[in-house]
């Protein structure tokens, strides 16, 4: 079964999450910005979701994960919880 790494920035607007994914295009780190701004507990930790499957994360996760690039910050991704900026770092 596929697995991945990822980490996310969650925030409650699309105009918001657009903003923080400028910020990062032009030189933040995306720990940083993770970390003063998302909204979910992961934030703490640069955003860093750990190893997971597929089915573990809702699925509008699971699409970028698990079929975009690794190393390509996408979003905003739009889920239940807000809106997310997400990072594929690894899969296997």
């Amino acid at each position: 079964m596929a697995q991945a790494t990822a980490r996310h920035i969650l925030v409650e607007s699309e105009d918001e999450c657009n903003a923080l994914k400028t910020e990062i295009e032009n030189g933040a780190t995306f720990e940083s910005v993770a970390q003063a701004n998302s909204k979910c507990p992961s934030g703490a930790e640069g955003g860093d979701l750990g190893q997971f499957g597929p089915g573990q994360m809702v699925p509008e996760f699971d699409k970028v994960v698990f079929s975009g690039d690794v190393g390509v910050l996408y979003g905003p991704v739009q889920t239940q919880f807000g809106y997310h900026l997400l990072e594929v770092t690894s899969r296997s």
